[in-house]
């Protein structure tokens, strides 16, 4: 049995959003296929912001991120959703990524010379982005850079891939029938675990 983790990184903890029908939909998919499904809400879980170098390689690691961390060591494939919000991740979602991709957690050396092995290494990943611009213009015109930023620096330099990506734009647009069918391939990816 595949073991999926959810992280919901939208910043609102009322659960109203498109991205949270989204998840859902996912997670139905991957449950009724029978995988293994844990959900983590990132605005759910109490911790503080990283504000130095020191804290970030040394401090104490806090409860939640913890738990996120042993969630996310125990899964094979991570599912990350949120919403773009000024052309990146939101404030919050960043700061758990960097909650919990310590160096401890995410890299460490062999006895072999030091060699730096990356401790994620096996797990895959998708990513789901919600904006309100169409997709491609993200994609073409701003290069997807923040996404890049995650997708590459984040979690392949950890060991995780293949990172697949869905990003879906206009998600304001009253054009129900294209939430539907976003909706629909979201749980059919579940039913995949991809």
């Amino acid at each position: 049995m595949k073991r999926i983790v959810i992280i919901q990184g939208h910043p609102d903890p009322a659960r109203g959003h498109f991205g949270h029908a989204l998840a859902a939909a996912y997670a139905a998919g991957a449950r009724r296929a029978g995988f293994g499904v844990t959900e983590i809400e990132v605005a759910q879980l109490d911790f503080p912001l990283l504000s130095s170098k020191a804290e970030f390689e040394h401090g104490a690691v806090p409860e939640a991120i913890r738990a996120a961390q042993a969630t996310i060591d125990r899964a094979e494939h991570l599912v990350i959703f949120y919403p773009m919000w000024l052309g990146a991740m939101p404030a919050l979602l960043k700061g758990f990524i960097e909650q919990v991709f310590r160096p401890g957690f995410v890299t460490g050396t062999s006895n072999l010379a030091s060699t730096p092995v990356r401790k994620l290494k096996g797990k895959s990943a998708r990513v789901v982005v919600t904006m309100g611009m169409p997709a491609f213009v993200y994609r073409w015109y701003f290069w997807a850079h923040s996404l890049k930023n995650l997708e590459r620096n984040i979690l392949k330099f950890c060991g995780i891939k293949p990172v697949k990506v869905s990003l879906i734009g206009l998600v304001e647009a009253p054009d129900g029938r294209r939430r539907e069918r976003w909706l629909e391939k979201l749980e059919t990816l579940g039913g995949q675990g991809a």
